[in-house]
């Protein structure tokens, strides 16, 4: 009996002296971004999601997430269902008493420039991404000295299964940015880098690579001081700030110092401490949507450097047939002869300028290019997990 009222007591200490809910809407199981022991978010076959959360002083509780107002019960649990989500991942916020919070039931995630939570709607028959019972690679936390900013940056290094058995085998590099409002943990953490990695390498569908994933200083244009070498603070060009798009307003874009830094600070820094293939065919460089516009930007004054371009989802930056990549684009057999790879993608909820119109003025100009149009997506990972899959099957192939 005494250890009964142990276990009794327990339970409601760890619930708040609320008996926790035993059934559950059938049909739903906990998201897999939840954190451990969480029953809730719960999504059901229809990938509809279901929240329960308790805030008993609350007076209104809301969820972004499909801007689901969520009811109050007498046990001072708020609860609501939000519609049929597309599968993959997404950003989402409580809204308490008109306070936007995390859901403490959740993991969250760098994004739109803030923590957030983050949910996984799963999709049927996709587990490219998934963890799987194959050798798996390493996401490494790596420290470098940036000369470019003056400071000690870090970057997240996916190095491929076997890495460190064999010291004699040297790899090429895929440099992979992320988009606006994000940073390096994006790509390992939303996009699932290292599984995607893991799974292709392990099908024989991709070479071994290792793969860059470093912050593109795009959260220095959401209020960052900006600095010189010495780490003095410089005021802000006339037009630069939160949300600028290239080519509107005065002065230079907030992005544009991470092309100096990628090829005076991180390259070298990549070569010098991991067993890379130092050239340009073997080295690749990618970005989603900002980080696309970088890609754009980097490779074009770099073609020397990168002999594989992926644009995944850029909305602006392409820098026209005329006068692009030095001249080079007005001459195609030129330009194929020294890209390898030229991929634009997009998802076919987004706009036709973010990829499918590059595509088509490119293939009406005799650039070699290949098209990934994700189905379903809108301008989300789910479109640029496919991306990357399709991707990294092209990269440094003979």
């Amino acid at each position: 009996m005494k250890n009964l009222l142990l276990v009794v007591l327990l339970i409601s200490i760890g619930t708040g002296g609320i008996a926790q809910e035993t059934v559950f809407p059938e049909g739903t199981k906990p998201a897999s971004t939840n954190i451990p022991g969480a029953d809730y978010p719960r999504i059901d076959s229809l990938s509809r999601v279901y929240f329960r959360f308790r805030a008993p002083e609350a007076t209104s509780v809301s969820v972004s997430l499909g801007n689901v107002a969520l009811t109050k019960g007498e046990d001072g649990f708020w609860t609501g269902i939000a519609k049929p989500q597309d599968p993959g991942f997404h950003y989402y916020s409580l809204k308490i008493n008109g306070v936007e919070v995390a859901d403490p039931l959740s993991e969250t995630f760098y994004g739109a420039s803030k923590v957030m939570s983050g949910i996984e709607i799963p999709e049927r028959g996709v587990d490219f991404y998934d963890v799987k019972n194959v050798p798996h690679g390493e996401v490494r936390s790596f420290w470098y000295w940036s000369k470019t900013f003056g400071e000690t940056r870090h970057a997240y290094i996916y190095t491929p299964p076997g890495y460190d058995r064999d010291k004699k085998k040297r790899y090429p590099v895929l440099y992979l940015q992320h988009g606006m409002g994000e940073d390096r943990r994006a790509w390992p953490n939303q996009g699932r880098t290292n599984f995607i990695l893991d799974n292709l390498i392990a099908e024989g569908k991709a070479k071994p690579m290792i793969v860059v994933m470093e912050d593109g200083g795009i959260a220095r244009g959401f209020g960052t001081p900006i600095r010189d070498k010495s780490g003095k603070i410089l005021p802000r060009p006339e037009g630069q700030g939160p949300g600028r798009r290239g080519g509107q307003g005065q002065g230079p874009n907030f992005w544009d110092e991470f092309t100096e830094t990628i090829i005076t600070d991180i390259i070298p820094a990549i070569d010098e401490h991991f067993r890379t293939i130092p050239n340009r065919e073997n080295r690749a460089i990618a970005g989603l949507s900002l980080g696309g516009t970088q890609t754009y930007q980097i490779s074009q004054a770099n073609l020397d450097k990168f002999a594989n371009i992926g644009i995944l989802s850029a909305p602006f930056g392409f820098p026209g047939v005329e006068t692009g990549y030095n001249g080079l684009l007005a001459k195609p057999d030129e330009f194929n002869k020294q890209v390898k790879v030229f991929f634009i993608s997009m998802g076919s909820k987004e706009g036709p300028n973010t990829g499918r119109t590059i595509h088509e003025t490119l293939d009406k100009a005799g650039i070699h290019n290949v098209y990934f149009e994700a189905p379903g997506t809108a301008h989300e990972f789910q479109t640029w997990r496919k991306s990357l899959y399709h991707f990294a099957q092209l990269l440094f192939q003979n």
